[in-house]
């Protein structure tokens, strides 16, 4: 029992590292060289830069299994509950929200909705500054997500430099 309490445990506190991540390193100074291709609309080919970050997480994860195979058994437990936020991540953001499979599905209501719909506000901002919703399992009510967007400006810039472009702040998706 107490494993897969350690696995929840894990998983949960895995959306807390990933929003700290996704905002401070990804988004910051030291990661946006490998983040930026994410956030690159013309990005051609299967894969991007910012998918090496997958590697360093596979990488933390193989590490915590091994150690704690030999040493401390919880902390393979722990590699568990990580591998399975991977698995989740690589299911709702590069599978749902980012179409990486080889076939379209957009939700039409629910929480599934939600989650898309926070997520293409995220790259409603060119650059890696006023972006909004860095978390990949909890998003924040999408009118929330607007209202900061159309204070910060940014919306109100992106539709001066590109009239055409898509406008989250019109409800399109």
């Amino acid at each position: 029992m107490s494993a897969v309490l350690i696995v929840l445990a894990t998983v949960a506190m895995m959306e807390g590292v990933a929003y700290a991540v996704h905002r401070w390193v990804m988004h910051g100074p030291l990661g946006w060289g490998w983040h930026a291709s994410h956030h690159d609309p013309d990005h051609h080919g299967v894969f991007e830069k910012n998918d090496l970050y997958a590697i360093v997480f596979s990488a933390f994860s193989i590490a915590l299994f091994a150690l704690g195979s030999r040493w401390w058994p919880p902390l393979w437990w722990i590699a568990v509950g990580m591998s399975v936020y991977g698995v989740i991540y690589f299911v709702v953001h590069d599978g749902l929200v980012h179409q990486r499979w080889p076939f379209r599905m957009v939700p039409k209501r629910g929480y599934a909705r939600r989650l898309y719909q926070a997520h293409r506000l995220h790259h409603a901002v060119e650059g890696r500054d006023d972006c909004v919703s860095f978390g990949l399992v909890y998003a924040p009510p999408v009118d929330d997500l607007k209202a900061r967007l159309r204070a910060s400006g940014v919306l109100a810039r992106r539709q001066s430099q590109h009239p055409d472009a898509w406008r989250p702040d019109r409800g399109e998706d």
